[in-house]
């Protein structure tokens, strides 16, 4: 029976590593420029001309890999709140950390900041309600900890509705991109790639904490886990790859929810050694994908493609919890 899941897990591992590699191909051979095959495998080898060589090097080929990145930060983060929580609800945007960003980030949008304090700002404002949530549920156990976030995430939505209705006209487009989702915003996109790896590799690593963690307390103080010294650490690493992520493209919605979910019941496994690499690769390819939409479908406008996330996300979720074992 275990060689079998085995090998069922390989194929299933082989397959979804195709899948991301047609998307990322995909996603570079097809745009709005009306660039033939040979243009486009010219210009990613620095032939051909340079209007080419721009589509390719300075738009799609760092969209694609930000896309990947940024997905596979959200995924990696809904995995870990799921163990952590135990709450098959738990994502990165639950816990007010996408709301503290959005927060640090609009406020230096309507000061007039450059791109780079922008991020920066997103980055304090991620860290400061992680904090703000800790603090708050300290010595609360989870639920507390789950409650306050919500709690928090619901006051950061207001003062993002109030930070948009001051703003100047001029600055309220960009802004609602950015809270919608924007791949655009993505001036780095090696940062959020290489931070999903490294995550990646120390969600593996971890793997036995999170699985024990997501057996339940009693199962954790049997053996001996450190339980506020885990729930600490696995939600800084949450705010840090939401944070990341957050810099990068805005506020993209449902990978993290719905991304964990697919992979246990398609896999059929709860093992963290799988679900969490496996999770990060579906976030990464489900966003390039919706990217790709997001580039295409109304060409040559574009649209968000936390949007397009959204559409698609929420009856895919709704079709996951019918799928559902009870």
């Amino acid at each position: 029976m275990l060689n079998t899941s085995a090998a069922s897990w390989k194929g299933l591992a082989v397959l979804l590593a195709l899948a991301a590699a047609a998307v990322f191909l995909a996603s570079l051979f097809i745009g709005s420029s009306g660039m033939g095959l040979r243009q486009v495998v010219g210009a990613l080898f620095g032939r051909g001309d340079e209007a080419a060589r721009n589509v390719m090097i300075v738009v799609r080929l760092p969209r694609v890999l930000a896309a990947f990145g940024v997905g596979s930060l959200l995924a990696l983060s809904g995995v870990l709140l799921q163990a952590l929580f135990r709450n098959p609800l738990a994502d990165p945007y639950v816990l007010g950390v996408s709301g503290g960003a959005a927060v640090g980030g609009l406020l230096a949008m309507v000061a007039g900041a450059a791109v780079a304090v922008v991020q920066s700002a997103a980055i304090v404002g991620a860290l400061s309600a992680v904090s703000i949530v800790y603090l708050l549920a300290r010595g609360g156990g989870t639920p507390r900890l789950l409650l306050t976030g919500v709690a928090l995430a619901s006051a950061c939505g207001a003062v993002i509705s109030v930070l948009m209705a001051v703003a100047d006209s001029s600055r309220v487009r960009g802004m609602m991109f950015w809270m919608a989702g924007d791949l655009e915003w993505a001036s780095n996109p090696w940062t959020s790639a290489l931070a999903a790896v490294i995550a990646v590799i120390l969600a593996v690593v971890i793997a036995r904490p999170l699985n024990v963690l997501a057996a339940g307390e009693l199962r954790a103080r049997s053996v001996g886990l450190r339980l506020e010294a885990w729930r600490t650490l696995l939600f800084l690493a949450c705010a840090v790859l939401t944070a990341i992520a957050v810099v990068s493209a805005g506020t993209v919605g449902f990978v993290g929810l719905i991304t964990p979910h697919a992979v246990r019941l398609t896999f059929r496994t709860s093992d963290h050694r799988i679900v969490a690499p496996a999770s990060a690769l579906l976030g990464g390819t489900l966003l390039a994908a919706a990217d790709l939409v997001a580039r295409t479908i109304a060409s040559p406008r574009q649209l968000p493609v936390g949007a397009i996330m959204a559409i698609v996300g929420a009856p895919l979720f709704i079709a996951l919890l019918r799928g559902r074992r009870p």
